[in-house]
Protein backbone atom coordinates (compact mmCIF):
# COMPACT_ATOMS: atom_id res chain seq x y z
CA UNK A 1 0.00 0.00 0.00
CA UNK A 2 1.16 3.51 -0.88
CA UNK A 3 1.92 6.15 2.08
CA UNK A 4 2.37 9.30 1.96
CA UNK A 5 4.10 11.11 4.80
CA UNK A 6 3.76 14.86 5.47
CA UNK A 7 6.96 16.96 6.77
CA UNK A 8 10.49 15.63 6.75
CA UNK A 9 11.19 16.45 10.42
CA UNK A 10 12.88 13.60 12.39
CA UNK A 11 9.14 12.54 13.12
CA UNK A 12 8.49 12.09 9.57
CA UNK A 13 11.82 10.41 8.31
CA UNK A 14 11.52 8.23 11.04
CA UNK A 15 7.97 6.89 10.17
CA UNK A 16 9.10 6.83 6.73
CA UNK A 17 11.85 4.39 7.65
CA UNK A 18 9.66 2.21 9.71
CA UNK A 19 6.33 1.80 7.41
CA UNK A 20 9.26 0.71 4.59
CA UNK A 21 10.66 -1.62 6.90
CA UNK A 22 7.68 -2.79 7.53
CA UNK A 23 6.84 -3.67 3.42
CA UNK A 24 4.61 -0.69 2.38
CA UNK A 25 5.56 2.15 -0.20
CA UNK A 26 6.39 5.86 1.04
CA UNK A 27 6.78 9.36 -0.36
CA UNK A 28 7.83 11.91 2.07
CA UNK A 29 6.48 15.08 1.04
CA UNK A 30 7.67 18.55 2.43
CA UNK A 31 8.34 22.11 1.86
CA UNK A 32 11.17 22.09 3.59
CA UNK A 33 14.48 19.20 4.00
CA UNK A 34 17.55 18.88 5.74
CA UNK A 35 19.24 21.10 7.08
CA UNK A 36 16.34 23.44 6.47
CA UNK A 37 13.98 21.87 8.95
CA UNK A 38 13.21 22.27 12.90
CA UNK A 39 14.52 19.17 13.35
CA UNK A 40 18.10 19.88 12.25
CA UNK A 41 19.18 22.71 15.24
CA UNK A 42 18.06 20.32 17.90
CA UNK A 43 20.19 20.02 20.74
CA UNK A 44 19.73 17.24 20.59
CA UNK A 45 20.12 14.64 24.13
CA UNK A 46 17.23 11.49 24.90
CA UNK A 47 14.96 12.84 27.43
CA UNK A 48 11.81 13.28 28.21
CA UNK A 49 11.11 17.12 28.16
CA UNK A 50 8.29 19.63 27.07
CA UNK A 51 5.71 16.66 26.09
CA UNK A 52 2.83 15.09 27.76
CA UNK A 53 0.56 12.67 28.28
CA UNK A 54 3.45 10.86 30.64
CA UNK A 55 2.86 7.96 31.15
CA UNK A 56 2.87 7.54 26.88
CA UNK A 57 5.72 9.74 25.97
CA UNK A 58 7.70 7.35 28.49
CA UNK A 59 7.07 4.51 26.44
CA UNK A 60 7.63 6.29 23.34
CA UNK A 61 10.17 7.15 24.93
CA UNK A 62 12.23 4.13 25.87
CA UNK A 63 11.36 2.42 22.56
CA UNK A 64 13.85 5.12 20.94
CA UNK A 65 16.40 5.14 23.32
CA UNK A 66 16.79 1.02 22.82
CA UNK A 67 17.03 1.86 19.10
CA UNK A 68 19.30 5.19 19.28
CA UNK A 69 21.74 3.00 22.03
CA UNK A 70 21.88 -0.13 19.18
CA UNK A 71 22.38 2.54 16.40
CA UNK A 72 24.79 4.16 18.83
CA UNK A 73 26.60 0.71 18.23
CA UNK A 74 26.45 -0.42 15.03
CA UNK A 75 25.65 3.07 13.19
CA UNK A 76 28.43 5.39 14.05
CA UNK A 77 27.86 7.38 10.91
CA UNK A 78 24.18 8.23 11.97
CA UNK A 79 26.07 10.65 14.54
CA UNK A 80 24.46 9.15 17.89
CA UNK A 81 26.57 9.00 21.04
CA UNK A 82 26.45 7.54 24.33
CA UNK A 83 27.05 10.24 27.03
CA UNK A 84 27.02 10.50 30.66
CA UNK A 85 24.37 13.63 31.98
CA UNK A 86 23.39 15.20 35.39
CA UNK A 87 20.53 16.60 36.06
CA UNK A 88 19.71 18.81 39.35
CA UNK A 89 17.07 20.04 40.73
CA UNK A 90 15.94 22.36 43.45
CA UNK A 91 13.39 20.21 45.56
CA UNK A 92 13.54 16.64 45.90
CA UNK A 93 11.37 14.50 43.61
CA UNK A 94 10.61 11.32 42.36
CA UNK A 95 13.10 9.50 40.66
CA UNK A 96 12.19 9.19 37.14
CA UNK A 97 9.75 5.70 36.22
CA UNK A 98 12.16 5.67 33.38
CA UNK A 99 15.20 4.95 35.24
CA UNK A 100 15.65 1.01 35.69
CA UNK A 101 15.29 0.85 31.90
CA UNK A 102 17.98 3.00 30.67
CA UNK A 103 22.03 1.90 30.46
CA UNK A 104 22.74 3.35 33.80
CA UNK A 105 21.13 5.85 36.48
CA UNK A 106 22.53 7.18 40.14
CA UNK A 107 21.46 9.19 42.48
CA UNK A 108 23.70 12.20 42.81
CA UNK A 109 26.00 12.53 46.03
CA UNK A 110 25.80 16.23 47.86
CA UNK A 111 28.79 17.22 47.43
CA UNK A 112 28.08 16.29 43.25
CA UNK A 113 25.22 19.10 43.09
CA UNK A 114 26.03 22.72 42.61
CA UNK A 115 24.73 25.71 44.80
CA UNK A 116 21.38 26.72 45.16
CA UNK A 117 20.53 22.96 44.15
CA UNK A 118 19.43 20.12 46.23
CA UNK A 119 18.83 16.88 44.74
CA UNK A 120 19.65 15.39 40.99
CA UNK A 121 20.99 12.06 39.33
CA UNK A 122 23.44 11.11 36.74
CA UNK A 123 21.72 9.22 33.64
CA UNK A 124 23.36 8.04 30.68
CA UNK A 125 21.80 8.86 27.34
CA UNK A 126 22.36 8.92 23.76
CA UNK A 127 23.65 12.30 22.19
CA UNK A 128 22.18 13.11 18.62
CA UNK A 129 23.95 15.22 16.40
CA UNK A 130 21.79 16.52 14.12
CA UNK A 131 24.34 17.47 11.43
CA UNK A 132 24.69 13.94 11.01
CA UNK A 133 21.80 12.16 12.15
CA UNK A 134 19.05 13.91 9.58
CA UNK A 135 21.23 13.88 6.73
CA UNK A 136 21.39 10.10 7.42
CA UNK A 137 17.59 9.39 8.43
CA UNK A 138 17.10 11.01 4.31
CA UNK A 139 19.76 8.02 3.18
CA UNK A 140 18.50 5.61 4.99
CA UNK A 141 14.83 5.89 3.34
CA UNK A 142 16.54 6.40 0.24
CA UNK A 143 17.88 3.30 0.40
CA UNK A 144 14.72 1.47 1.86
CA UNK A 145 13.29 2.86 -1.71
CA UNK A 146 11.53 5.73 -0.29
CA UNK A 147 10.96 9.02 -2.60
CA UNK A 148 10.61 12.42 -2.03
CA UNK A 149 8.79 15.52 -3.18
CA UNK A 150 9.37 18.87 -2.28
CA UNK A 151 6.07 20.93 -2.11
CA UNK A 152 4.10 22.84 0.23
CA UNK A 153 0.39 21.03 1.63
CA UNK A 154 -2.29 23.43 1.71
CA UNK A 155 -4.77 20.67 2.45
CA UNK A 156 -4.26 17.00 3.58
CA UNK A 157 -7.51 16.13 1.59
CA UNK A 158 -5.39 17.27 -1.47
CA UNK A 159 -3.18 14.45 -1.13
CA UNK A 160 -4.06 11.59 -2.96
CA UNK A 161 -3.14 8.25 -1.03
CA UNK A 162 -4.20 5.63 0.58
CA UNK A 163 -2.51 6.38 3.80
CA UNK A 164 -1.27 9.80 4.92
CA UNK A 165 0.97 10.13 7.66
CA UNK A 166 0.72 13.75 9.33
CA UNK A 167 4.30 14.87 10.66
CA UNK A 168 4.33 18.45 9.87
CA UNK A 169 4.93 19.99 13.23
CA UNK A 170 4.21 23.63 14.04
CA UNK A 171 2.83 23.08 10.55
CA UNK A 172 -0.20 21.61 12.06
CA UNK A 173 -1.28 24.99 13.91
CA UNK A 174 -2.51 26.26 10.48
CA UNK A 175 -2.79 22.38 8.02
CA UNK A 176 -5.03 21.24 10.94
CA UNK A 177 -6.86 24.65 12.60
CA UNK A 178 -5.23 23.03 15.82
CA UNK A 179 -3.92 26.07 18.30
CA UNK A 180 -2.99 24.14 20.93
CA UNK A 181 -0.09 23.98 18.89
CA UNK A 182 2.86 26.65 19.79
CA UNK A 183 6.26 27.61 19.17
CA UNK A 184 8.48 27.25 22.13
CA UNK A 185 11.23 29.47 21.19
CA UNK A 186 14.70 27.48 21.86
CA UNK A 187 17.79 29.81 21.51
CA UNK A 188 21.46 27.61 21.98
CA UNK A 189 24.72 28.47 22.11
CA UNK A 190 27.64 26.72 20.79
CA UNK A 191 31.12 26.59 22.40
CA UNK A 192 34.65 24.60 21.72
CA UNK A 193 34.83 23.29 25.26
CA UNK A 194 34.06 20.05 26.42
CA UNK A 195 32.39 20.11 29.91
CA UNK A 196 33.42 16.22 30.57
CA UNK A 197 29.55 15.13 31.19
CA UNK A 198 26.12 17.31 30.33
CA UNK A 199 24.41 19.32 33.00
CA UNK A 200 20.72 19.89 32.93
CA UNK A 201 18.22 22.00 35.03
CA UNK A 202 15.27 20.67 33.10
CA UNK A 203 12.93 22.85 34.38
CA UNK A 204 11.05 24.89 32.12
CA UNK A 205 10.70 27.99 34.15
CA UNK A 206 15.25 27.71 34.79
CA UNK A 207 15.80 25.19 31.92
CA UNK A 208 19.67 25.38 31.48
CA UNK A 209 22.25 22.59 29.85
CA UNK A 210 25.20 21.99 28.38
CA UNK A 211 25.30 19.13 25.66
CA UNK A 212 28.82 17.81 24.59
CA UNK A 213 28.72 16.50 20.97
CA UNK A 214 32.03 15.12 19.00
CA UNK A 215 32.27 18.78 16.90
CA UNK A 216 30.47 21.87 19.69
CA UNK A 217 29.15 21.65 22.41
CA UNK A 218 25.80 23.03 22.85
CA UNK A 219 24.56 25.42 25.99
CA UNK A 220 21.03 26.38 26.55
CA UNK A 221 18.50 27.19 26.93
CA UNK A 222 15.42 28.93 26.18
CA UNK A 223 11.91 27.81 25.85
CA UNK A 224 9.21 30.61 25.10
CA UNK A 225 6.22 29.56 24.36
CA UNK A 226 4.32 31.62 21.73
CA UNK A 227 7.36 33.53 20.77
CA UNK A 228 8.01 33.37 16.87
CA UNK A 229 11.07 35.07 16.74
CA UNK A 230 14.18 33.31 15.25
CA UNK A 231 16.87 36.43 15.71
CA UNK A 232 19.38 35.70 18.40
CA UNK A 233 19.08 37.95 21.08
CA UNK A 234 21.73 39.19 23.54
CA UNK A 235 19.98 39.48 25.95
CA UNK A 236 18.84 35.40 25.87
CA UNK A 237 22.99 34.80 25.11
CA UNK A 238 23.66 36.79 28.40
CA UNK A 239 20.61 34.74 30.14
CA UNK A 240 21.82 31.08 29.09
CA UNK A 241 25.84 31.99 30.02
CA UNK A 242 24.72 33.53 33.23
CA UNK A 243 22.57 30.30 33.62
CA UNK A 244 25.09 27.90 32.35
CA UNK A 245 28.12 29.13 34.37
CA UNK A 246 26.01 28.34 37.78
CA UNK A 247 26.12 24.92 37.08
CA UNK A 248 29.49 24.97 35.00
CA UNK A 249 31.95 27.36 36.60
CA UNK A 250 34.72 26.73 34.15
CA UNK A 251 32.68 28.00 31.15
CA UNK A 252 35.35 29.75 29.40
CA UNK A 253 33.17 32.71 27.11
CA UNK A 254 36.09 33.04 24.83
CA UNK A 255 35.02 29.64 22.99
CA UNK A 256 31.99 30.43 22.38
CA UNK A 257 31.87 29.88 18.30
CA UNK A 258 28.05 30.53 17.04
CA UNK A 259 24.59 29.83 18.05
CA UNK A 260 21.26 29.46 16.51
CA UNK A 261 17.46 29.21 17.34
CA UNK A 262 14.52 26.81 16.62
CA UNK A 263 10.94 26.42 17.10
CA UNK A 264 9.52 23.51 19.04
CA UNK A 265 6.24 22.45 18.12
CA UNK A 266 4.61 22.40 21.17
CA UNK A 267 1.19 21.35 22.46
CA UNK A 268 -0.60 20.51 25.19
CA UNK A 269 0.26 17.03 24.36
CA UNK A 270 1.24 14.79 21.32
CA UNK A 271 -1.43 14.20 18.87
CA UNK A 272 -0.71 10.20 17.84
CA UNK A 273 -3.89 9.27 16.31
CA UNK A 274 -5.78 7.95 13.43
CA UNK A 275 -8.91 8.42 11.61
CA UNK A 276 -10.66 7.50 8.64
CA UNK A 277 -11.56 10.13 6.26
CA UNK A 278 -13.33 8.83 2.82
CA UNK A 279 -11.45 6.02 2.90
CA UNK A 280 -7.93 7.20 3.38
CA UNK A 281 -6.51 6.44 6.60
CA UNK A 282 -5.10 9.31 7.88
CA UNK A 283 -2.66 9.37 11.11
CA UNK A 284 -1.72 12.33 12.98
CA UNK A 285 1.79 12.17 14.30
CA UNK A 286 2.61 16.11 16.18
CA UNK A 287 2.97 18.45 18.91
CA UNK A 288 6.27 16.60 20.61
CA UNK A 289 7.59 19.75 22.30
CA UNK A 290 10.89 19.40 23.27
CA UNK A 291 11.00 15.37 22.86
CA UNK A 292 11.26 14.92 19.11
CA UNK A 293 14.04 13.09 18.98
CA UNK A 294 13.17 11.66 22.31
CA UNK A 295 10.06 9.92 21.00
CA UNK A 296 10.78 9.49 17.42
CA UNK A 297 10.95 5.77 17.03
CA UNK A 298 8.43 4.82 19.74
CA UNK A 299 6.15 7.24 18.03
CA UNK A 300 6.72 5.56 14.36
CA UNK A 301 6.48 2.02 15.65
CA UNK A 302 2.74 3.12 17.13
CA UNK A 303 1.85 5.15 13.64
CA UNK A 304 2.83 1.49 12.20
CA UNK A 305 0.44 -0.14 15.04
CA UNK A 306 -2.01 2.10 13.65
CA UNK A 307 -2.37 1.79 10.68
CA UNK A 308 -2.02 -2.24 10.76
CA UNK A 309 -5.34 -1.44 13.21
CA UNK A 310 -7.54 0.30 10.77
CA UNK A 311 -6.38 -2.42 8.13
Amino acid sequence: MRCVVVGAGVSGLSCAIRLLESGYSVEVVSEKFSPETVSDVAAAIWYPFLTAPADKADKWGIVTYDELERMSEVVPEAGVRMRDGREYLREEVPLPTWKDDIAAFRVLQDDEIPEDYIFGWEFRAPVIEMPLYMPWLKRRVEELGGLFEQRFIDSLSEIDSEIVINCVGLGARDLCDDELVKPARGQIIFIDQDPGFGHFDQQPETLTYTIPRSDVTVLGGTAQVDDWDLSIRDEDNDLILRKVEAIWPELDRSKIIGGTVGLRPSRSEVRLEGELIDGTILVHNYGHGGAGVTLSWGCAREVVSIIEGFR
